[in-house]
């Protein structure tokens, strides 16, 4: 892998010596997942899984967001055409299945809103590091959606069951300190400093062993895949069902029309 690689500029990949640092890559969007977005966060991890030389990956936003959620507009389009949804949420049961067997231990630095997928993409890394005044959300349920792609599955594992039911059916917002004090977070850090954390946590994983730290993720992970195996079919054709629904049909026409 080259020094920096893009994904049509949308996602970056640099270079931190044998660790990798993936950048969402829409600033100016807050990070928001378009489609080109949701295709590149799809193929990253088998690009990086090829890559000989990297011992470990850490994850984080360009600008003020770690990631702002799906694009309206993507939500859009995924309401009335169906081929556009098929593909988003056969991509989606694909990042979720790839980073759970992801090899290289991974390390999110949330450095400000992680919202939806972004909820999901810090879920499935292995440490989170997030900063004071970031914080956590997943509103698939309050916008009319099925949580399928990740929030019903790994949170419950990450939390009890009953924190994962109330911030899952509410999409309320989980302050860094809460998701701390509920597992959903490693480690809370001073603004503009999780990359940082991150990238020395990340460098010291990638001293180690690498067979020892790989294999043992692996097993570790055995947890998360027997959960997506038993739910993950169910949980995005129920989200696919959801795109039908007229609360998600009203939602998305208020957001897009300016109204929300």
């Amino acid at each position: 892998m080259s020094a920096e690689s893009t994904a049509g500029d949308v996602l970056t990949v640099s270079e931190d010596g044998p660790v990798r640092v993936v950048r969402l890559n829409r600033p100016r969007a807050l990070n928001a997942i378009n489609e080109a977005l949701h295709t590149a966060l799809t193929d990253i991890w088998q690009e990086l899984d090829s890559d000989r030389e990297a011992r470990a990956v850490v994850i984080t936003g360009e600008g003020r967001a770690f990631t702002a959620g799906g694009d309206m507009g993507l939500l859009q389009l995924m309401s009335e055409d169906l081929g556009i949804r098929n593909q988003v949420l056969d991509e989606s049961a694909r990042i979720m299945s790839d980073m759970i067997s992801f090899r290289l231990p991974l390390v999110a630095a949330v450095n400000g809103p992680a919202v939806g997928l972004g909820c999901s993409l810090a879920m499935l890394s292995d440490t989170v590091f997030i900063e004071e005044s970031a914080y956590l959300a997943d509103p698939h349920v309050p916008v009319g959606l099925v949580a399928g792609d990740g929030g019903a599955i790994t949170w419950p594992l990450a939390t009890s069951l009953l924190s994962a039911k109330e911030y899952i059916l509410t999409g309320d917002r989980i302050p860094a300190k809460e998701a701390h004090r509920l597992g959903l977070a490693n480690h809370v850090v001073p603004d503009g400093e999780g990359l940082a954390y991150a990238l020395a946590f990340a460098q010291r994983l990638a001293k180690l062993p690498p067979q020892a730290v790989q294999d043992t993720k692996k097993a570790i992970n055995v947890h998360l895949q027997r959960a997506a195996e038993g739910l993950l079919e169910m949980c995005v054709s129920a989200e696919h069902r959801s795109f039908d629904t007229p609360e998600l049909k009203a939602n998305v026409a208020r957001f897009t029309d300016g109204q929300a």
